[in-house]
């Protein structure tokens, strides 16, 4: 998922927690938790300033976004806590736990997948079946946090007697909800389609119950717009010159190298000006933003 959504589920995961109890600093040591929590994975990003062989598309989402280091990061987060606040409290531990697998696991559902099993295994885990920018969380929590700030001026009287960490966990398990419908098709329509290719994976698009099945045949990729009730719908036919030697791509694109080892499968450009590959999930308006090429010369 990207940062926003990220940074709205730790604030969510705090709005659900129940902090009549609470004193400030313990709230505050809460909010740090569950904010941080929930943006930590992504600290990798860092990596950028010191990859000098290409590996970062490899590193993004990798180790730090393992189903193993979440209780690390959670014992860190409370070591923090401890630090800058003088909370002890142990609750701050589980709250790290749950805000850093929230967002380890929510990453495994969009296209772009995750090192979850790192460092057993290097297999990039993804389903595709939940867009990276998932609107319909956004609006899920935008309402809840609506309900919260207004329900004292909704004409109900009944509404005022909600508590404001309830709204937070029924709109959590709205989203769990969606979670499970949306990936649910996604997967019926990745198994209809599997006979149809020799590859294929599935990317959701910004429509909820839509999907792009990308698939491989020969040396041609397809990109097709899908749902249960209207079927596959051909969109993009793209030639990709399977059988081209890549090493000297791979020599002198580092990124290329590692490109085509994080992929499930890519298309090859091999024409007059250019020597490259590309990852079809990724391609819109003519082009994919994962795309690493030579100039060939002339």
């Amino acid at each position: 998922m990207d940062s926003i959504t990220h940074t709205l589920f730790g604030l969510t995961i705090y709005g659900a927690i129940d902090k009549e109890e609470m004193e400030k600093t313990t709230k505050r040591a809460f909010l740090f938790t569950a904010v941080v929590g929930s943006l930590i994975p992504d600290s990798d990003v860092v990596s950028q300033l010191w990859d000098t062989e290409g590996l970062y598309q490899m590193w993004h989402r990798g180790i730090t976004h393992s189903l193993f280091m979440v209780p690390i990061w959670a014992l860190l987060l409370w070591l923090v806590c401890r630090f800058l606040f003088k909370v002890k409290d142990p609750r701050i531990f589980y709250i790290g736990l749950l805000s850093v697998f929230i967002h380890c696991t929510s990453d495994l559902f969009n296209a772009w997948g995750t090192g979850y099993l790192e460092p057993f295994s290097d297999l990039r885990v993804t389903f595709g079946t939940i867009p990276i920018v998932d609107l319909t969380f956004w609006a899920i929590m935008l309402l809840s946090f609506l309900f919260v700030r207004l329900k004292k001026k909704l004409p109900f009287t009944k509404h005022k007697q909600i508590r404001s960490h309830f709204v937070y966990r029924a709109a959590w398990l709205l989203m769990i909800l969606h979670i499970i419908v949306q990936s649910t098709q996604g997967y019926t329509i990745y198994q209809q389609t599997a006979s149809s290719y020799e590859e294929h994976t599935l990317s959701a698009t910004f429509v909820p119950w839509n999907f792009t099945v990308i698939g491989k045949k020969g040396e041609t990729v397809e990109l097709s717009h899908a749902n249960l009730w209207n079927g596959l719908t051909l969109q993009e036919t793209l030639p990709s010159a399977e059988g081209t030697d890549l090493e000297e791509l791979f020599a002198e694109r580092p990124e290329a190298k590692t490109l085509y080892q994080w992929s499930p499968f890519v298309v090859i450009v091999d024409d007059d000006q250019l020597l490259g590959i590309y990852d079809p999930r990724f391609y819109r308006n003519g082009q994919s933003f994962l795309f690493e090429y030579i100039e060939k010369g002339f």
